[in-house]
């Protein structure tokens, strides 16, 4: 435990001096590359204080355009991991809730990450429409389909969200699987400990055209299912 804290002693600031400097670059530089650049260091330089190595599997299968990422989750390190291994500029989908925070968020805005408002279904839906636009428009986005952190590392039921979002974006899905971060850090629990993370990306999933939107929705779901399970460890 004391491991832990000594971590968030350090990450913490570290995680706001990195955004606040996103904030200033941004100024500077409008293509998203220099916040990219904040991300990505910010990331691996967290994984190098926990003793945490990412080994990315399957970047073969990322496709040209772009695409949605759906993966399981199974600890707060997945963020860390994904952001410091993946091959393309990746964006994150979020709850508006976390752009409300000072600095943190107003640097995800700036870094083009995506709020969605699930106040109420009308705010939910128009948030949703804006972000498919956003996705069919060039960004990448990452989505963690569970909603929250499994704690026993089995997947747990699918959130609808993520699909309609899929469904109204038109674009590929990657199943991704995580192995290892919820050893790293158990959801739920102030733990810490050194380890490997194993990120595998899945054959891109392509769109159930000319089907009912529930059917093609539910149809989605269980090949994403399938995909994160088949290479899901114990």
């Amino acid at each position: 435990m004391l491991r832990a804290y000594l971590f968030l002693a350090v990450f913490i600031p570290l995680t706001f001096l990195f955004a606040a400097s996103a904030i200033v670059w941004t100024l500077l530089d409008g293509s998203g590359r220099a916040y990219a650049f904040h991300a990505r260091w910010w990331a691996r330089l967290a994984l190098a204080m926990a003793g945490v190595k990412v080994d990315l599997r399957g970047r073969e299968h990322i496709p040209d355009g772009p695409v949605i990422f759906m993966s399981n989750h199974q600890s707060n390190f997945d963020i860390l991991a994904l952001e410091a291994s993946m091959p393309r500029r990746i964006y994150w989908v979020a709850k508006k809730e976390l752009f409300a925070i000072p600095v943190f968020g107003p640097s995800m805005r700036r870094g083009g990450y995506i709020p969605l408002d699930r106040s109420d279904g009308r705010k939910a839906l128009r948030s949703m429409d804006n972000a498919a636009a956003i996705i069919r428009d060039g960004k990448s986005v990452v989505m963690f389909p569970e909603g929250t952190r499994s704690k026993d590392r089995c997947l747990l039921p699918f959130k609808r969200g993520g699909f309609l979002l899929a469904l109204k974006a038109g674009v590929p899905v990657v199943p991704v699987t995580i192995n290892g971060s919820g050893r790293i850090n158990p959801a739920g629990r102030i733990r810490l400990y050194r380890g490997n993370i194993t990120i595998t990306l899945h054959p891109p999933l392509a769109q159930a055209l000319g089907r009912p939107k529930g059917e093609a929705e539910a149809q989605l779901m269980e090949r994403v299912h399938a995909a994160i399970s088949s290479a899901l460890e114990g």
